[in-house]
């Protein structure tokens, strides 16, 4: 039966004390049975600790087996409080020290407190005999001054508080002995004090009470039968004092530990010896059996090193009659490797940042063995292949460090497999898998997939219209991973890159923001960057280069004959010309390009179609056979300039040409000139249809007059040189071989010469041997020839696309 002793528990709560032991270590008494919640001890304190650092260093205490965790940390007050009841006597048995030992952990950096808890025993426990009832058989012969001895009471407590006396009730026959053997026990014995008398009295009830030292003390109580009978004057002997016994734990049930043997000189009941346990802890019971006849001692329950490594019991061998002896049996349990290393991940940064410098603590391990010596030894290992190492810190702890620098992009998590290994034989191992992850660090600008763009428009394109796209890859995480495109500041042509174009800043398309003209510019470059949503951000850029293709928008530009509209242009074509002479020559420009600009020139309508041809291509004008003299003086071409689009644009002139040799036999030549309405082809073949003869009389009266004509002195002399308007070249026009623009290898101009009524009306021709030579030709203001030409509000230029 247990009693509390709360009264002396609050006593002895009030002398709880502090011992310093080594460095690191602490050392605290507490009683046993405490209330939960009861201050132990301040660590704070003791520790020279402001409290507020137990939360933030992770304080936490650690204990190799999960049941003898009793204390708890306060994290409020740095107090140590007991977390459940602690029972000295479930804990250490009849050890005289009982001491819990677990540690202190700190992290940040990491730090280690042996604690040592010293739990005093407090009277708790009464004395108990073995049995209520002990039975003793003692032959009346029996003489005086004979000693019998009854099981001893135990008391759980230790010290003071267990058993210190025994009493026995006052009677005639017995008194009490209590003496200390060698070992430490007490023998009680039953004195005889008075010879029995077996006819006065058969059985005697002796009542025995054992008291502890404890204040107040407790007491058991244990009834003495005592039968008396006829004379048995020899004990069973022990043929040991002492056995001891050596058993592996893990033993199988069923093992013989040890047989005790104890003999009798008697004869027949009187020397028959039966063995029970004298004195035997509850724990021992449910580990081992006494067989009564036998005297073996064999194994009942399980045995494990780690939970008791030493039984001790007390054995008693009594003959048929009652005289009995004792001997004591101490059995210690040797340890087997049979307890695998247990790893116990006490801390770990998870997500580790992958900007983590090498060295870089991520956790800390425990690793425990609950076997002994060489059996408890362990040594760590981790995989190959993983940028950690473990590191040896303090008793079974480790650091789990990086050993190199961590990149989330290459391996964005780890499964780190730890492996613990004893030193037992066979040794025993144990794994445990770490899973840790690595946090993204913005450490990565957008890369674009290609190094330059080049993208290509053609003019005169849509205001929005997509124009190419650029694509940027980062591969960090979320919105250190998230790509916004812009367009960098920038000019072209003098105004803002924006004004041209725009860029979405999710996708990277890009978009004009203008139509483009080629003519005003034929490529730009600008630059987009790419930049991340990171902390800070990081970017790069990328050149995008755009082209603007041409369209055919531009119609043909006729030089020469001049465009001016008050101008009035002719040459003169010398009535010995050949068949193949230049004439002129049509120059035009085209403000396209390529296959856009290629010219091509056409007569379309001429006085006399077969006198006169020109270069597809070059716009030269030639005669196609030898000037007769049936052709008509006044010779007008009108002829088409196309370019090579598609759809292609064209522009019309007009050639005044006059076959003469000198300006004396030309005539009035105001009716040279055609009315710009009166230019239409349909308008003339209408009229052709109509007039048909009146065309052909007019045809014959032109030529009588023609020759009649060139017998007639000259009409106008020539003061001075009078020109025939040269080509006008726009600056912006540049010449391109063989398209039909204008070409450095010509350079006409037409002229008139003074003198007689046999001058001649000479002209250029470019420079080949099929030309006259420049030098013959004389310039004059081309005013000079209103009057002979006619009113200039009749030029005969005529400048309109064919497709319009």
């Amino acid at each position: 039966m247990r009693h509390k002793g709360t009264s002396f528990q609050i006593v002895l709560c009030g002398f709880a004390f502090l011992l310093h032991l080594t460095a690191g270590d602490l050392s605290y008494s507490i009683p046993e049975e405490m209330r939960p919640g009861s201050i132990v001890g301040n660590l704070a304190k003791d520790l020279g600790l402001e409290v507020g650092k137990l939360s933030s260093r992770k304080a936490r205490i650690d204990t190799e087996e999960k049941y003898l965790h009793y204390c708890d940390i306060d994290f409020k007050t740095g107090n140590v409080v007991v977390r459940e009841r602690i029972d000295r006597e479930e804990l250490c048995g009849e050890k005289v020290s009982c001491v819990v030992k677990f540690e202190l952990v700190l992290e940040n950096p990491l730090e280690l407190h042996r604690i040592s808890l010293l739990v005093q025993d407090i009277n708790d426990n009464s004395p108990v005999f073995p049995k209520d009832t002990m039975k003793l058989e003692i032959t009346e012969s029996a003489d005086k001054g004979t000693r019998y001895r009854i099981n001893e009471a135990h008391d759980a407590d230790i010290g003071q508080n267990t058993v210190k006396s025994y009493t026995l009730q006052n009677n005639e026959h017995f008194v009490l002995s209590v003496r200390e053997d060698s070992d430490g026990s007490n023998s009680v014995e039953l004195v005889l004090n008075k010879e029995l008398d077996r006819e006065k009295e058969h059985d005697l009830n002796l009542e025995v009470v054992a008291a502890d030292g404890g204040n107040p003390h407790r007491s058991g109580t244990a009834t003495v039968h005592v039968t008396v009978l006829d004379a048995n004057d020899n004990a069973p002997v022990f043929s040991q004092a002492l056995y001891r016994a050596s058993l592996p734990e893990n033993s199988p049930i069923g093992t013989v530990v040890i047989t005790v043997s104890a003999s009798d000189a008697d004869e027949g009941l009187n020397g028959e010896v039966t063995y029970e346990f004298s004195r035997i802890s509850e724990k021992a019971k449910k580990v081992f059996t006494l067989e009564s006849q036998t005297g073996e001692i064999k194994v009942t329950g399980p045995i494990d090193f780690e939970s008791d490594s030493k039984y001790e019991m007390r054995i008693d061998a009594k003959d048929g009659y009652g005289l009995s002896s004792d001997s004591k049996v101490m059995i210690e349990v040797t340890d087997v490797n049979d307890n695998a290393p247990v790893i116990y991940m006490k801390s770990l940064t998870n997500p580790t940042a992958e900007n983590a410098p090498p060295s870089t603590e991520v956790g800390i391990i425990n690793v425990q063995d609950r076997d002994s010596e060489q059996n408890g030894q362990v040594r760590c290992s981790i995989q190959e292949g993983v940028p950690f190492k473990l590191v040896p810190s303090i008793k079974n702890y480790y650091s789990l460090v990086t050993t190199g620098k961590l990149d989330r992009e290459l391996v964005s998590e780890y499964n780190i497999t730890i492996t613990a290994t004893d030193e037992g034989s066979p040794p025993l191992s144990s794994s445990k898998t770490v899973h840790l992850s690595v946090a993204d660090v913005n450490d990565n600008p957008p890369v674009f997939e290609e190094q330059s763009y080049s993208a290509y428009v053609t003019e005169n394109n849509k205001p929005g219209s997509t124009l190419c796209s650029v694509t940027a890859r980062d591969p960090d995480w979320r919105q250190n991973g998230t790509v916004i495109y812009s367009l960098l500041a920038a000019e072209v042509n003098g105004a803002p890159v924006s004004s041209y174009l725009s860029v979405n800043g999710d996708t990277g398309v890009i978009h004009t923001v203008r139509s483009f003209d080629y003519e005003h510019f034929r490529s730009f470059k600008v630059h987009v960057m790419a930049r991340d949503n990171g902390s800070p951000p990081l970017s790069s850029n990328v050149s995008v280069s755009v082209f603007v293709a041409d369209v055919n928008d531009n119609s043909p530009q006729i030089l020469y004959p001049s465009p001016e509209g008050n101008s009035f242009m002719t040459e003169l074509v010398p009535k010995a010309a050949h068949g193949g002479s230049l004439v002129s020559k049509v120059i035009a420009v085209d403000a396209d390009s390529g296959q856009n600009a290629w010219l091509s020139y056409q007569i379309i309508k001429s006085t006399d179609p077969g006198l006169f041809t020109i270069g597809l291509h070059s716009g030269e004008i030639r005669t196609q056979r030898d000037i007769s003299e049936s052709d008509s003086m006044k010779q007008n071409l009108i002829v088409a300039v196309k370019d090579n689009g598609q759809p292609s644009l064209s522009a019309t002139c007009t050639m005044y040409l006059l076959i003469s040799d000198n300006l004396a036999e030309v005539p009035e030549l105001k009716d040279i000139s055609y009315d710009e309405n009166n230019s239409k082809l349909t308008f003339y073949l209408i009229i052709a249809l109509v007039c048909v003869s009146t065309f052909f009389l007019t045809f014959i009266i032109i030529i009588l007059g023609v020759r009649f004509c060139r017998r007639r002195k000259p009409r106008l002399l020539f003061d001075g040189a009078v020109a025939i308007p040269s080509a006008y070249l726009p600056p912006n026009y540049a010449e391109v071989d063989g398209t039909g623009t204008l070409r450095s290898a010509y350079n006409y101009d037409a002229y008139l010469t003074t003198g007689s009524r046999t001058s001649d009306f000479k002209f250029v021709s470019s420079y080949n041997d099929n030309t006259l030579p420049a030098d013959q030709t004389l310039r004059k203001s081309p005013s000079d020839f209103v009057d002979v030409f006619g009113d200039s509000d009749s030029s005969p230029e005529v400048w309109t696309p064919l497709n319009q």
